[in-house]
């Protein structure tokens, strides 16, 4: 699998950690977005993207965001989990299975990010590839005759 684009979206805010977002399209057909450029304190690094996690309130059933205090909606006070710790707080929507991958996302990204533009063609995709062009996205039936 090929990164084909990497595009930075900088961030223009006085946020001292977040400095960019950044859209990963690989082999030119699948695309994450909402990958983050932070400024630790050992160096830029590349989290990415998640969303915050809910549960529902005991009384009237609206998800809150884990560790809130209050419900949202009914204004209940809500039981405070203790085993819940920060890193439970969000959960990753795409992340690489492997320290190998995860490495060649962040290279990519970082590379992107450091050369101060806003859009970088990493890769062409290979001609050895067949190509979908012009199908529209339409993915030829499955033969299901086993």
């Amino acid at each position: 699998m090929d990164i084909t684009e990497v595009k930075i979206f900088r961030k223009d805010t006085s946020d001292k950690k977040l400095k960019a977002f950044a859209t990963v399209t690989f082999d030119d057909c699948f695309v994450v977005r909402d990958l983050k450029v932070i400024d630790g304190t050992k160096g830029p690094f590349v989290a990415m993207p998640s969303r915050r996690m809910k549960e529902p309130c005991q009384g009237c059933g609206h998800r809150n965001v884990v560790r809130s205090k209050h419900c949202n909606n009914c204004g209940k006070t809500l039981e405070v989990r203790t085993n819940v710790s920060r890193q439970d707080e969000h959960k990753d929507i795409a992340h690489p299975i492997t320290l190998a991958f995860r490495e060649v996302i962040q290279k990519a990204v970082l590379d992107a990010y450091d050369s101060g533009s806003n859009y970088t063609h990493t890769k062409n995709p290979s001609s050895d590839k067949p190509s979908d062009a012009g199908s529209g996205g339409h993915v030829p039936p499955v033969d299901d005759a086993f």
